[in-house]
């Protein structure tokens, strides 16, 4: 906290970031902070950019004020990037990084190689939601503050289910709770929810997915024929790969969907055994041991393939 406030109260100008197609940790980490520093630090300028983000989560405060894109060639003295596990998964927000004066990542992704000037990187925490809790004065959290720092450590732990929920963790929680915020209504909103396209992109994974390696592993594909069908686009996909993982039997869920500009983004999910990061990162993509992702490129089936001999020599 101390070396946080430091270089807050040194900056006259901050960047916020987090990775490409933000999930709920992501957007709750960036804009837990924003509002933070907006409270402890209203002297500060201080700018988020994320790509958009689903109305869902729109509720969050400030959330209206997200620059969605990264034309502007301002230069900060100081860049914060959040839950983003390397320095490529910040896309175009990365050039802010490189030429800001001074840059702090806080992540809890354990391929996190650590590309900032400062790293606060602790794979065994629940989510950087809660990382940024641990990092800030909380004397100065309020509702706003909290409803995001609570949505994105639910997000993260799927409402208190993973195995990265630790006692601490469960006491954060408590200690967002007590600053007033509905969290019922957040979680039932932002977590349980669905539009109707999010159900039938659902629908369509779910009576299409195949077991594989004697039933341990289950694989969905959504072409891009059917995502534009149902008019979805990948913030509807969210949630789909954690419902593969509630099949019984099964030791890793694997979805795919495919890019309108060629090749897929691939989500993994393990239950006991198998690190899914370790086959994400040979994709040059990342993540936790039981839950990471990539972006390919080539035939699917081909890459299908070779996912599940990777997975079966784990087993």
């Amino acid at each position: 906290m101390d070396r946080i406030h430091k270089e807050l109260s040194e900056a006259k100008s901050v960047a916020i970031s987090g990775h490409i197609r933000p999930d709920g940790d992501c957007m709750g980490s960036c804009l837990g902070l924003y509002n933070y520093i907006q409270k402890r630090y209203p002297e500060v300028d201080v700018d988020v950019y994320l790509e958009s983000i689903p109305p869902a989560f729109k509720f969050m405060k400030n959330s209206d004020k997200i620059h969605l894109d990264c034309e502007s060639d301002k230069v900060y003295d100081l860049f914060f990037s959040l839950d983003c596990g390397a320095k490529d998964r910040l896309g175009k927000a990365a050039k802010y990084l490189d030429s800001a004066k001074k840059s702090i990542c806080i992540d809890h992704h354990v391929s996190n190689d650590g590309f900032a000037d400062i790293n606060y990187i602790e794979p065994d925490i629940s989510s950087t939601s809660q990382y940024v809790y641990e990092l800030i004065d909380t004397s100065y959290v309020d509702i706003p503050i909290a409803e995001c720092l609570y949505v994105g450590i639910v997000h993260d732990t799927g409402v208190f289910q993973y195995d990265c929920t630790s006692s601490r963790t469960m006491a954060v929680a408590g200690e967002l709770m007590d600053k007033g915020i509905d969290y019922s209504r957040l979680i039932d909103e932002s977590y349980y929810m669905k539009y109707i396209i999010q159900n039938r992109v659902m629908g369509y994974c779910l009576l299409n997915c195949e077991l594989k390696l004697d039933g341990k592993v289950v694989v969905a594909v959504l072409p891009l024929e059917v995502s534009k069908k149902y008019g979805a686009v990948p913030s509807d996909f969210e949630g789909i790969v954690a419902q593969l993982r509630h099949t019984y039997g099964i030791e890793v869920a694997i979805f795919a969907y495919e890019f309108p500009t060629g090749g897929y983004k691939i989500s993994l999910r393990s239950c006991n055994y198998v690190d899914v990061s370790k086959i994400a990162m040979k994709y040059d993509g990342g993540g936790h041991v039981k839950a990471a992702g990539c972006s390919v490129k080539g035939d699917i089936e081909t890459i299908l393939e070779d996912i599940l001999a990777q997975v079966s020599e784990q087993l």
